[in-house]
């Protein structure tokens, strides 16, 4: 594959994977992702930025060869993580001369999960630069958007960003520039909920100091690169903004149509007074799609059916996921239908410990919802509507 050059003798070498269902073992990718490594030719060194998934590691060394990249005198880890340096090794000893340049957090992750020699690792500092030549890199820490190692890489004379996982999506692309559509902010909302949501505040101050920057175009490591830096900044600056939307999310699992009854009737009455709903089967829907939906939720209502003594794995687990990504929800509560007992809403309750919330009164029955079910469920729309005006 020829590099395709981004800006005056800076390439992108990056590879799709269009085949991959599963990120991290964890999130489901509707259309893979890609990988996505530059390469920086000064008039005197050149640099790569970010490599490769080691899956991808014989594809992307050979299309070094290709290119006739014969000599990197450098080679930038902006993250630790493997489907960002897991060809690292493979590097070192194709170019014995490179130096891996990075911060010490991420010279501490490299050593110990890629075996690293620490006399190949050059540690910087922030706001430390490197001269190329022509071309000079600073590194900007980027502590907290997704691993206490992550930096930025900025490409100075070229008013180029490297920004890692930040501002990323696993989107896969012929043409390497952003097309701003709908499709590309659907991804790119998709990866900010399943890796970013957590560390919202760092999101907010990490997105001022790119807007500060002003980069010409903003180059992420998984997904196209911004030429239009506001597209992706605007979304960034509203999904971790403080301010949730007029939406109550209903994720709920019902093994005999009880719970499924009340989340239904809920959503109802909450639709009929001007609250958008989403409802979201925990069991049969993709829960990429749930934590999209909480980014922007001001209330979130957990719908479960009990197994023996507890609440169903499933809710268990939405809760652990809804607490592991900690969205901006101000409001909170629990529909809950038992058999012969247990303790539902307290151990539901104790895995939402991260959230902010104010609880609303849950709703725990025996069964079918009966008349005064009903009245409660009326109760619990009306407390959501006062709590939404």
């Amino acid at each position: 594959m020829k590099f395709r050059e981004i800006k005056n003798n800076v390439f992108y070498c990056g590879l799709n994977d269009k085949e991959r269902k599963i990120f991290d073992e964890l999130i489901p990718l509707e259309q893979g992702t890609s990988y996505n490594s530059y390469l920086v030719k000064g008039s005197e060194k050149t640099a790569l930025i970010d490599t490769m998934y080691p899956p991808k590691a014989e594809e992307y060394l050979n299309n070094l060869d290709e290119n006739g990249i014969n000599k990197v005198d450098y080679i930038i880890a902006n993250h630790g993580e493997q489907d960002h340096t897991g060809t690292l090794p493979k590097l070192i000893e194709k170019y014995p001369e490179a130096m891996i340049v990075t911060n010490q957090f991420c010279k501490n992750n490299i050593m110990e999960m890629l075996l690293i020699p620490e006399d190949r690792i050059q540690v910087i500092k922030n706001n430390e630069e490197l001269s190329l030549g022509d071309k000079t890199l600073r590194f900007l820490l980027a502590p907290g958007v997704h691993w206490p190692d992550t930096m930025f890489t900025y490409i100075v004379e070229d008013n180029l960003l490297c920004t890692c996982d930040f501002l990323g999506a696993h989107y896969t692309f012929d043409d390497i520039f952003a097309d701003d559509s709908k499709e590309l902010e659907h991804s790119a909302k998709r990866y900010y909920a399943e890796i970013m949501m957590p560390f919202r505040k760092m999101c907010q101050k990490y997105t001022q100091q790119v807007r500060e920057i002003n980069p010409d175009m903003i180059l992420p490591s998984h997904g196209p690169i911004y030429k239009n830096t506001k597209f992706i900044l605007d979304l960034y600056e509203d999904w971790s903004s403080d301010e949730a939307k007029n939406l109550v999310v209903l994720p709920y699992v019902s093994m005999y149509g009880s719970v499924e009854e009340m989340i239904n009737y809920l959503s109802d009455k909450l639709n009929a007074a001007g609250i958008k709903t989403i409802k979201h089967d925990i069991v049969s829907d993709d829960l990429g799609d749930l934590a999209m939906a909480i980014v922007d939720a001001k209330t979130i209502v957990l719908g479960a059916s009990m197994v023996l003594c507890s609440p169903h794995p499933a809710a268990a687990n939405a809760a652990y996921l809804v607490n592991l990504l900690n969205p901006k929800a101000k409001y909170a509560s629990i529909i809950g239908s038992y058999g012969w007992g247990g303790d539902l809403v307290g151990k539901l309750t104790g895995m939402l410990s991260n959230l902010k919330v104010e609880l609303i009164e849950p709703i725990l029955i025996k069964g079918k919802a009966k008349e005064d079910t009903y009245a409660r469920l009326d109760d619990m729309a009306k407390a959501i509507v006062e709590r939404h005006s």
